[in-house]
């Protein structure tokens, strides 16, 4: 779920009368926006992994890109007894200047519709608002590799390695910047492991791929230091043998989807399994 930040802010509105239509069931205001006066919560959802796509670029030349990770979806409405109701222009801009006020920049601007984003705290959130009618929606997405609950199996990865020399493994999890495995990782090491056991001739290099985030020479340190811990893992933890797997970094030099996008990142974020 999406981490609430404790600096919301405000959004800019002449003096209004607060709105005196209650929100609705179990609704809450949403990570990094608080509402525009004189407006009631219609309706929420969240949602712990999914994808929604925003507009980026010139409205002319606009294109569509989906985001994935935790998503929180909030509909506001105006409170016809809460005077005036504020302009389409008034409730985009002020969304604008508070994502401006936090550090964030405004990537998509167009009748109505409006897509920001913002770093705060080195989480990255993405923001689509939209108004229409009195009603405005606001999504908020925290780009965010979904955490792998299937992993490849022991035969899987053989028969990669058999007709490719090589196999990814997307379910050996590490902090942003750090190089030690996480626990949930257990799965995707058990199946190594039993790769090794099951192929007694096999030997592996085990190859740490980053994305292209940072400065070149620190995820080639990084993709390094990914592979040992993996390495030492799969020694220490599951029985391997030292002589049967060596560890090497390649940083972001082997892709396998584009850096521009959020997904394809995750994607290039993997260790891969070599055959020596």
């Amino acid at each position: 779920m999406i981490a609430r930040l404790s600096f919301a802010l405000l959004v800019l509105v002449p003096s209004l009368a607060l709105a005196v239509h209650p929100d609705a069931a179990g609704c809450q205001e949403p990570p990094l926006f608080s509402r525009m006066s004189g407006h009631w919560i219609h309706s929420c959802r969240a949602t712990p992994f999914d994808a929604h796509k925003v507009f980026l670029g010139d409205r002319r030349k606009a294109r569509e890109e989906p985001i994935e990770g935790p998503i929180s979806f909030t509909m506001y409405q105006w409170d016809n007894s809460s005077g005036a109701r504020p302009s389409q222009l008034q409730v985009i801009r002020n969304y604008q200047n508070a994502a401006k006020a936090l550090g964030g920049e405004v990537l998509y601007d167009y009748e109505g519709r409006t897509t920001l984003k913002v770093v705060k705290r080195g989480v990255t959130y993405w923001a689509d608002v939209s108004e229409y009618g009195g009603a405005v929606s606001v999504w908020i997405i925290e780009p965010k590799a979904m955490a792998q609950e299937v992993v490849g199996n022991a035969e899987a990865f053989a028969g990669d390695i058999e007709s490719s020399g090589h196999a990814a493994v997307y379910g050996i999890y590490f902090d942003t910047g750090l190089s030690v495995v996480k626990a949930e990782s257990g799965p995707a090491l058990v199946e190594i492991a039993k790769l090794l056991s099951t192929k007694s001739s096999l030997k592996l290099r085990l190859v740490g791929h980053t994305d292209a985030v940072g400065g070149l020479e620190a995820n080639m340190k990084l993709s390094q230091a990914r592979a040992e811990a993996v390495l030492a893992a799969l020694t220490g933890q599951h029985g391997v043998a030292a002589a049967r797997v060596s560890a090497h970094g390649v940083g972001p030099l082997a892709p396998v989807e584009t850096n521009a996008t959020e997904q394809g990142r995750a994607r290039n974020r993997r260790v891969e399994l070599v055959a020596q």
